[in-house]
């Protein structure tokens, strides 16, 4: 099983003023892949967020689901903290869930979310809302356990 991590990415959130659904969901959508092993709310903080992506990376977390922070607020630096810790990035991630949630609505254009490798860990930036949250894991999870197969070193050819 996938040893996954969740981190939510909210200024409310971790002030207590929040609920945490969107955490809620990932937890309920990766089931059946792997295990949440590490938690962590954070407040939209670039530097905070960057060592928490850090520190979960050092304690075996291989599929980091990061949610909240991808919008055009000036508070919203998920990206950036995600940008400043990957050594490798993984467009394609994005890119699937940017063109599946355009069927849903055109404002999916205006997500910032990125994706990447840091060390052994694949980071993926999804949505603050649990329903948008919800409708990009439909689209990535399939393919994510192949990601981190190879990653891992466990898969060598993708061909089929």
């Amino acid at each position: 099983m996938i040893k996954i991590g969740i981190i939510t990415a909210s200024d409310k959130g971790s002030q207590g003023l929040r609920e945490d659904i969107s955490s809620e969901v990932i937890r309920e959508k990766v089931k059946d892949i792997g295990s949440v092993v590490q938690y962590k709310m954070v407040p939209d903080d670039r530097e905070q967020l960057a060592q928490t992506m850090r520190d979960f990376e050092a304690l075996g977390v291989v599929l980091l689901f990061t949610t909240g922070g991808t919008g055009f607020s000036k508070r919203d630096v998920t990206p950036e903290a995600t940008l400043d810790v990957v050594e490798r990035l993984t467009p394609g991630i994005p890119e699937a869930m940017r063109a599946a949630s355009m069927q849903f609505t055109p404002k999916a254009m205006l997500s910032r979310a990125v994706a990447g490798i840091l060390g052994n860990m694949i980071i993926v930036n999804l949505p603050g809302s649990p329903k948008a949250c919800a409708e990009c894991l439909d689209v990535i999870l399939p393919a994510l356990p192949h990601g981190v197969d190879i990653l891992q070193g466990d898969a060598a050819e993708c061909a089929r």
